[in-house]
């Protein structure tokens, strides 16, 4: 029986300090100082030191404790985080251009403290400044592409007879023709054949006595003309024919254009059948370029602008081109579609296979713009520092529109006119760090001596 007494006497001892510690827990934590606590500081802007949980005198973020040597910085809770992007948010809000707002309504933006940089500073650590100015804006699409021949200006011999190559005049591609030069001779029985036709049904028209009798050989004659020109016989080669009444067992293939030999697959003296491949000539007078563009700028391109192309092979000579394609159809890997660029090309400057560039230059209006030197990215802010005279600067949040080459467009900020700090914005942004720091030590110096009486 006398475990039992002792289980008995235990039992209610541990009920009261179990109510004890869901007492202490409810009632939350002390106000009391946690004396592991080193000093509080900012984590954007870790020169500020505070003694007591605040905010940062220059961004307005909370403060988090760092704690005393051999505890090590602490990480903030969730709750804390949470309540740090509140007060950015709450910074934000209080900068020009960024009104706040409190249960739904508008609040006064509260203006940005100023700091000063005396002038000889500036100089010493390089300041230089621009000035807010409206300018035209020009936005610039560039791409790579590939030229490639006119398909509709290619021009593929095929052999429409039976026969052998009697005489080949280009022998190797690369090679420049001109229009009607003669590009091989094909020996065919059949094709003297039908010029003796052509030549006796001339005759029997001839000698015909009455308009009736004309009329069948006339029939006769121009069945015959169509399948010559079948047969890849020229109209004025048939007009040569019908003048000097000379059938010729030899058919001479001309060149339709001034262009050059792409592909000769035949040799002097071969065996060809209808069908075979006989020599392809190219017009390279106008070519094609096969550029690719990103889906996102698609909508700036139409058939019918113009668009510059240049080449490394010709540096600074520019080829006016005109989008003439765009095709419907996305490279879904690489997310770019193929636009068509034609461009005259007299002197075969621009040769298959050769790689340009395409950049297309639009106007886009105009608007007030800074340099890209004058902004200071602070994450998802843009800082720019405003000349106020006298070594005075204001940092201010600007909402930034597109880039335009070596400036940006300012939609919101910043008045036409205004100067900024075009250079050196980080030692400017350092100097405003000391001084903040500097300003909050000199504020607990009092405290500290009210505190020690």
């Amino acid at each position: 029986m006398r475990p039992r007494k002792i289980f008995n006497k235990i039992i209610p001892l541990v009920v009261l300090m179990s109510l004890l510690g869901m007492a202490s827990c409810l009632k939350g934590p002390t106000a009391k100082k946690d004396s592991n606590i080193d000093y509080w500081t900012c984590t954007m802007h870790p020169s500020v030191h505070s003694k007591d949980q605040g905010k940062c005198p220059i961004c307005s973020m909370d403060l988090v404790p760092v704690m005393k040597k051999g505890g090590g910085e602490t990480k903030p809770s969730p709750a804390q985080t949470e309540q740090t992007k509140g007060s950015e948010m709450k910074g934000l809000a209080g900068m020009p251009g960024m009104p706040g707002t409190k249960g739904g309504a508008e609040t006064k933006a509260p203006q940005t403290s100023e700091f000063v940089v005396p002038v000889e500073r500036q100089q010493q650590i390089g300041v230089r400044w621009a000035k807010a100015e409206r300018k035209p804006l020009r936005h610039t699409i560039r791409s790579v592409g590939v030229i490639v021949p006119d398909r509709s200006r290619n021009w593929q011999f095929v052999s429409r007879v039976d026969g052998y190559v009697q005489k080949l005049n280009v022998t190797s591609p690369g090679q420049v023709v001109d229009k009607d030069a003669p590009l091989l001779s094909i020996y065919s029985p059949d094709l003297l054949t039908s010029e003796r036709e052509f030549v006796e049904l001339l005759r029997m028209r001839d000698e015909a006595k009455s308009k009736d009798a004309r009329e069948t050989p006339q029939r006769l004659i121009e069945s015959a003309k169509r399948r010559l020109q079948l047969w890849n016989v020229t109209p004025e080669q048939i007009a040569e024919l019908e003048k000097t009444r000379k059938a010729s067992d030899t058919l001479t293939l001309l060149s339709p254009f001034r262009g050059v030999v792409q592909s000769v697959p035949v040799e002097q003296g071969m065996n060809v059948k209808m069908g075979d491949m006989l020599v392809e000539v190219a017009d390279l007078g106008v070519v094609w370029v096969w550029a690719e563009f990103y889906e996102n700028e698609l909508s700036m391109l139409q058939p019918g602008q113009k668009i510059v192309v240049t080449a490394k092979s010709y540096p600074g000579e520019n080829f006016d081109g005109t989008i003439s394609l765009i095709n419907p159809f996305l490279d879904e890997m690489k997310r770019t579609a193929k636009v068509r660029i034609d461009i005259p090309n007299a002197d075969f400057k621009l040769r298959p296979g050769m790689y340009v560039n395409a950049e297309l230059a639009m106007n886009m209006g105009e608007a007030l713009t800074v340099p890209v030197s004058a902004i200071m990215p602070t994450g998802e802010r843009n800082v720019v520092f405003v000349d106020k005279g006298e070594g005075k600067l204001e940092p201010r949040i600007v909402q930034l529109g597109t880039k335009y080459g070596d400036i940006y467009e300012v939609q919101s900020g910043l008045q036409e006119g205004e100067r900024v700090v075009a250079s050196a914005n980080f030692l400017i942004d350092a100097e405003s760090k000391v001084q903040g720091a500097l300003k909050e030590f000199e504020q607990e110096k009092p405290e500290e001596a009210a505190g020690r009486q």
